[in-house]
């Protein structure tokens, strides 16, 4: 593989999509063409400031993933903001008129979340530019100019996003596809240094495998939310996403099965899911073989295979044709059973990656088939033949979250009005900025807090740069420019990955911006510090006092969701592999795991590095770590449910459904006692479901019939759920 291929890789890796460099690029792109016609124009310093920072907005506040609801977006948002810029300076000179509307201002630009991504949008556009009106100092007298560069910073916002910068969604989808590929490249590479790992390297290589894990699991759910936007029709849709959850599923087991390969007894699934978790009893670095010498071959084999998604060459072929022959149990290398399974593991893992190539490259060469490679073609395409192209009631009034949340930041906001005056009369707005951003996509009382938190952190480290970046640039214009251009791309391209980067990005622009206003001196920067300060704890007692929504709470009813969702999925692949009809298997599996996403998003409080509650922390993390597993296995029973339909060597089993009642039953109790419902269940334990394997029970060959995968699966996830009643405080009864 070339250096240049490699390199493709690795930024296709760490950026999916290449979503943080475009939106790096468009508003740079947009900030650029803006100060370029300014200029052209013999614009002062303060019209550029605030062409800058209108041309930013106008950018990065539209956020709908198709191009026409963008335009209209963008279109929509320029008379919002003229109207929102001219009602500034009409009550620049009326102090109080003027901070009341700004209060209003506020309550109704979060309150416009509720009407989705474009409601979003023009609140966002309609507070930003009236900040812009109070930090450039815009009045009735000078209106007229700031008005038409605003109208020309929209323009070249859409020129930047449409022409300069653009992006489709079959565009964004293809890059993202390339992600996973190069995503599940690194897992690859991650399982060969697991398996090569000596004693005092095991347990960094292993937290290598879990990173891999989970940066492979969030492309494939990146993927899944562009997949209707970004594909012709419904089938193709649902067969890309079918494929990327074979590869992940196929990916995951593998790190399982070569974990289980270092270890004295079966490796817990947990184990790749729990932060810190030790490596299972017994690793060791295997005993090197003629076995596992071909083992490692292979695995850096499957790394090529999965690398190179179009050319096969004859090389390449008979590569595929050997990792598929793994699945038939003639073709197995002589060595201990649970190597022989990582073998099986791979011809899985070889099947799922020829599926993912066929969904997303389209038909290849198949005149070097093997017959087990010709066999898996037509089980895959018996699959894909098969796939064909109760909402909860809303919550209304002050229940509803974007109406609490309008109350709680217009309540922090007037607090953060009155103590930022206090503080300075020209430079409050710092307070109730900082008060509106801590709400913006927070949901809880520790969610904000954490939030407030970043950006204070972000911020004190930013006003040291602010000060070090204005010495520097002095009054030079296009340097100074220069430096805000490079701190607004760095500040795009940080923001998924670290709030308290971009929280440090934008504070340095400011820096320099008050150096290009000559407002700069070291006193405005510290009451920079301070009016954030100040904003954050406003928001926090906000969200304390006003309509609190506790942490606790959040995380319950989230759970609540996650627990609901897992049960959708068990009760509907068990369903199926009893011999039910069939069901939307995947799309379940996929709210389970947005579900997952979100919960694991809120639990961020309980879990930070600073919180003084270690015990609550590592419940949560052991408790998230527990769903991960579940969601695992209930993915992978849905997946083998699905192929029943097509697939000639699976059949329905009814006695599945005995396990599978056990194992809903406990779902429920313990969603009951989460939801603090009376009367809630007590959990069941019972036989061992693996016991269903000895004589007289669902005995069948090892492979080649999936009732023993399934039975596993069911197992590992009765462990996982009879694990989540002890830290969630949910009775144990005894066997029946």
């Amino acid at each position: 593989m070339s250096a240049a291929a490699r390199w493709r890789d690795r930024v296709a890796a760490s950026d999916p999509g290449l979503l943080r460099l475009a939106a790096g690029l468009r508003t740079v792109a947009a900030i650029s063409l803006t100060l370029l016609v300014l200029s052209l124009l013999g614009a002062d310093v303060q019209h550029l400031v605030a062409g800058a920072i209108a041309a930013m907005v106008a950018t990065f506040a539209v956020r709908e993933k198709q191009r026409d609801k963008q335009a209209v977006t963008l279109a929509l948002g320029l008379p919002v903001a003229l109207a929102s810029l001219s009602l500034a300076s009409a009550l620049s000179s009326r102090q109080v008129v003027g901070d009341v509307f700004f209060v209003v201002l506020i309550f109704c630009a979060v309150y416009g979340r509720r009407f989705g991504d474009r409601g979003t949008a023009l609140g966002l556009i309609g507070f930003q530019v009236y900040f812009l009106a109070l930090f450039v100092g815009v009045t009735a007298g000078s209106l007229a100019g700031f008005c038409g560069v605003v109208v020309l910073a929209f323009g070249c916002g859409a020129v930047a996003r449409f022409a300069l910068v653009p992006q489709t969604p079959a565009g964004i989808l293809e890059r993202l596809r390339q992600a996973f590929r190069a995503r599940l490249a690194q897992l690859i590479d991650a399982q060969l240094e697991l398996l090569d790992a000596g004693p005092d390297e095991v347990e960094k290589a292993l937290a290598h495998v879990r990173e891999g894990t989970a940066r492979l699991h969030e492309t494939a759910m990146m993927i899944q939310g562009r997949l209707e936007e970004g594909t012709s029709d419904e089938s193709v849709a649902r067969l890309v996403q079918r494929r990327i959850a074979d590869a992940e599923i196929a990916a995951e087991r593998l790190g399982l099965l070569l974990l289980t390969a270092r270890s004295a007894e079966r490796a817990d699934t947990l184990t790749l899911h729990l932060p810190g978790a030790p490596v299972p009893e017994g690793g060791r670095l295997p005993v090197r073989d003629e076995a596992l010498d071909t083992l490692r071959r292979d695995l850096t084999a499957l790394g090529l295979l999965v690398r190179q998604p179009v050319t096969e060459g004859a090389g390449t072929a008979q590569v595929r044709n050997r990792l598929l022959g793994y699945r038939d149990e003639e073709n197995l290398p002589k060595a201990s059973p649970a190597v022989q399974d990582v073998f099986r593991g791979l011809g899985e893992a070889a099947r799922a990656v020829l599926g993912l190539r066929i969904a997303l490259d389209g038909p290849q060469d198949e005149s070097d088939d093997s017959p087990e490679t010709a066999r898996s073609r037509e089980e895959l395409d018996a699959e894909d033949a098969a796939i064909e192209a109760e909402q909860e009631p809303p919550e209304t009034g002050l229940r509803r979250p974007t109406t609490r949340a309008a109350v709680q930041v217009a309540v922090g906001s007037s607090l953060a009005m009155v103590g930022g005056e206090l503080l300075s009369a020209h430079r409050w707005y710092w307070a109730v900025l900082t008060c509106w951003i801590v709400f913006l996509n927070t949901a809880s009382t520790g969610e904000i807090l954490v939030k407030g938190y970043r950006r204070l952190l972000g911020t004190v480290f930013g006003v040291v740069a602010g000060i070090a970046l204005a010495g520097v640039v002095g009054r030079h214009t296009g340097t100074a420019f220069a430096v805000v251009l490079l701190c607004v791309f760095a500040m795009f391209y940080t923001a998924p990955l670290s709030y308290t980067l971009m929280s440090f990005f934008v504070t340095a622009a400011l820096g320099v911006l008050y150096t290009l206003l000559h407002t700069y001196s070291l006193s405005v920067l510290v009451l920079r510090v301070e009016e954030t300060a100040l904003g954050a704890a406003c928001g926090v007692v906000a969200a304390a006092l006003v309509l609190p929504v506790r942490t606790d709470r959040r995380t319950n009813e989230l759970l609540t969701t996650v627990l609901d969702r897992l049960t959708d999925v068990t009760s509907a692949a068990v369903d199926q592999l009893s011999g039910g009809p069939p069901a939307d298997l995947l799309d379940r599996a996929r709210d389970l795991d947005q579900a997952l996403a979100d919960l694991r998003a809120a639990t961020q409080p309980l879990t930070h590095p600073v919180t003084p509650l270690r015990t609550r922390r590592d419940t949560a993390r052991y408790v998230v770590a527990l769903l991960e597993t579940c969601a695992y296995h209930a993915r992978s029973l849905a997946a083998t449910a699905e192929l029943l339909p097509s697939h000639p060597s699976i059949a329905a089993d009814p006695r599945l459904s005995g396990p599978g009642q056990r194992i809903l039953h406990n779902i429920g109790a313990i969603a009951a006692r989460v939801a603090e419902e009376p009367g809630a269940a007590e959990v069941r334990t019972g036989p061992s479901i693996a016991s269903l394997l000895k004589p007289g029970g669902l005995r069948t060959p090892r492979y080649g019939r999936v009732t023993d995968r399934v039975l596993r699966h069911l197992q590992r996830l009765d462990e996982a759920v009879l694990g989540l009643a002890r830290p969630l405080g949910v009775p144990v009864a005894g066997p029946r």
